[in-house]
């Protein structure tokens, strides 16, 4: 198949050798498989400070850096480009943010779930989750902030913003937003979860069927100088949890939170998973917050290779958002996995959008555009004309004759809000699924990024050939014409066919 058209360009290489080097350097010795030199899981944003300048806007990419099999990695990788994704330059250890043991945090031994975002300002700010999984399960959620002028160069040393050092309690997915409407606001919202203390006996709750899982949130009004102690904002009761929560601000300045709910019983016939938001209108930033707004049933069915029926750990579960954030609008975008569109059989990429706030939600399309092979981790966002651009994973170039799992990225944007798209390739050549690190399945990460800074869009993918690396590359105009329209009702489904999909504590 060719490689894409015209607009996908400039594609860099932005990871490079583990900056922890190949010696151990925890304070004991780890449990599981390490994959040295692995990057996976990444996310970037763009400083919209920089839009002007000369070489190109300034980039800050980041990423878990050496996998375990068995939970997290050795720390959180970062790179930065000033020059618009031309080149990255991956910061040495004694750069990086102190999320773990490896970048110099004595209390930690891993870190996973990376995320940054930049405010107006230009100051970029790192969250991770980070613990330990042999001395014993201490975990927290922790952020660093990095100064404008330092371009992404110099962190902070962590505010943390919860500790548990009960074994019954684990944060998970945690995810930043700066706010573009005020360099003071910066968001911080995870779920946070909570097991009966005497069905851990002091080892891990993974199994443990007794659980609550609510959204936890943290929020910083003074530029990062301080930050509210972390409370709960969302509590969808007992044995049922929340997660992928990530929160968006819009051109009105209200705020959107994305998750997943997942209902263990059977309570107003919602059992299984929901695609929601909770909103928190403006001027209140995040002070208070409504209840559950439903979006969409979550359909998924997971992914496996095709071949062997192996396990691909991917994005199943986990929703991304995305805002208009040009001032006065308040669109919305939401995609996620899901198997309707094909009886179940299969994940696609399913697209729905808000026009009103994410007060009402529009029904789920398919905006993959091959239903006969799996698609999968989506990543979303909106140029700054109100262009929606969206990533994804598929196999549709998969050739069962060959020892690889051939696996692409693509590119699929719509100018009218969702009515049609047009798509092109990422990667100019397939990568092999079947050389991933494995967790709990092939895995190059739960999530994928993208950025946006005026009509150019900026793919952070992890790919696997040979060695699992990040890849970088822009999107820009002359984009391709539209070619797709979605069936509104391909997906139309009776709510007893969907999968009751059970909550994953700690998937890590």
């Amino acid at each position: 198949m060719p490689s894409a058209f015209g607009a996908v360009a400039q594609r860099t290489a932005a990871s490079g050798p583990s900056p922890f080097g190949p010696g151990p350097c925890n304070t004991q010795p780890q449990a599981g498989t390490l994959y040295q030199a692995s990057e996976l899981e990444p996310w970037v944003d763009v400083d919209p400070t920089s839009a002007a300048d000369a070489d190109g806007p300034d980039l800050v990419g980041v990423y878990q850096q050496d996998r375990y099999s068995s939970g997290g990695a050795r720390g959180l990788g970062t790179s930065v480009s000033t020059d618009g994704g031309t080149t990255f330059l991956p910061l040495p250890a004694d750069e990086l943010p102190r999320f773990s043991q490896c970048a110099g945090n004595p209390l930690y031994e891993r870190a996973s779930d990376p995320w940054v975002s930049i405010g107006p300002d230009g100051d970029a700010y790192q969250i991770a989750l980070s613990f330990n999984d042999t001395a014993n399960f201490d975990n927290a959620v922790l952020v660093s902030q990095s100064p404008a002028a330092s371009d992404g160069r110099q962190w902070s040393d962590p505010i943390t913003l919860k500790r548990d050092t009960n074994p019954a309690v684990f944060n998970d997915k945690e995810s930043i937003t700066a706010d573009q409407n005020d360099a003071n606001y910066v968001y911080a919202v995870w779920d946070r979860l909570v097991f009966p203390n005497e069905r851990t006996r002091g080892s891990s709750p993974e199994n443990t069927a007794a659980y609550r899982g609510p959204t936890w949130f943290s929020r910083t009004t003074n530029g990062g100088a301080t930050w509210e102690p972390a409370r709960p904002i969302f509590d969808p009761g007992q044995n049922d949890q929340t997660i992928g929560n990530q929160i968006v601000a819009l051109g009105d300045g209200d705020l959107v939170n994305i998750m997943t709910v997942f209902s263990n019983d059977n309570r107003a016939g919602r059992r299984g998973g929901t695609i929601a938001v909770l909103r928190s209108p403006f001027p209140s930033r995040g002070s208070s917050w409504s209840g559950q707004i439903g979006i969409s049933r979550l359909g998924t069915v997971g992914v496996t290779d095709p071949e062997t029926g192996a396990p691909v750990r991917t994005g199943d579960i986990i929703p991304e958002i995305a805002s208009d954030e040009r001032a006065g609008h308040d669109e919305v975008y939401a995609v996620w996995q899901d198997a309707r569109f094909n009886g179940f059989q299969r994940d696609q990429i399913a697209f729905s959008s808000s026009t009103d706030g994410g007060r009402t939600w529009s029904e789920p399309v398919r905006i993959s555009t091959h239903n006969d092979t799996q698609a999968f981790t989506p990543a979303i966002r909106v140029d700054g004309q109100g262009n929606v651009g969206v990533t994804y994973d598929d196999f549709r170039n998969n050739d069962p004759a060959t020892p690889a799992l051939e696996t692409d990225v693509w590119f699929t944007r719509s100018t009218d809000g969702g009515r049609t798209w047009g798509e092109e390739r990422v990667t100019p050549t397939s990568f092999d699924m079947r050389t991933a690190p494995v967790a709990r399945g092939y895995f190059v990460g739960d999530y994928e990024g993208l950025g946006a800074l005026g009509t150019t869009f900026y793919p952070f993918s992890s790919e696997s050939r040979g060695t699992t690396d990040v890849f970088a590359t822009t999107v820009q105009t002359p984009f391709t014409s539209p070619t797709y329209t979605p069936s509104t009702t391909e997906g139309a489904q009776p709510a007893s066919a969907f999968p009751v999909i059970k909550g994953r504590p700690i998937p890590r």
